[in-house]
């Protein structure tokens, strides 16, 4: 059995189609492996500006969260620090007060004394309410030898 001309001329074709074929689904495949490369790096370099914006959100949420808590935590800070000078100068004025009251109402005394190789000196200062009385004395020592 002997294939004629246009049998062979047939399968010719038929083996071009086939071979065209394979060629064409191998280079559809290269190019679709391609295009999912390039898609693959987009969708990654998507996702690392998603994320960028992501971190510069939650950075600018956390400054602003920051802020609403320590502003207000200065201004209570603030204001116990002047309740504080306020308490302090308020214990200043009764300390003042009641120094000056003691020192017109109750006497004190207060003195001192030297002894020198013949003489003792003594000097009182006694303070009771708003007068004073000072003492100056000068006792001779008489030493025997």
């Amino acid at each position: 059995m002997k294939a004629t001309d246009e049998e062979r001329a047939e399968a010719v074709k038929k083996i071009q189609a086939w071979w065209r074929g394979t060629q064409v689904r191998q280079k559809l495949l290269q190019m679709v492996l391609k295009v999912w490369i390039i898609q693959n790096w987009w969708w990654r370099m998507l996702a690392r500006q998603l994320e960028k914006r992501r971190q510069y959100a939650l950075e600018a949420y956390r400054e602003q969260e920051w802020a609403a808590v320590r502003l207000p935590s200065w201004v209570r800070m603030w204001r116990i620090h002047q309740r504080y000078w306020r308490v302090l100068n308020a214990a200043r004025m009764i300390q003042t007060c009641w120094r000056w009251y003691i020192y017109h109402t109750r006497g004190f005394v207060k003195g001192f004394f030297r002894v020198t190789s013949n003489m003792l000196q003594t000097e009182l200062e006694i303070v009771y309410g708003p007068e004073a009385c000072k003492v100056r004395e000068c006792i001779p020592l008489s030493i025997k030898e």
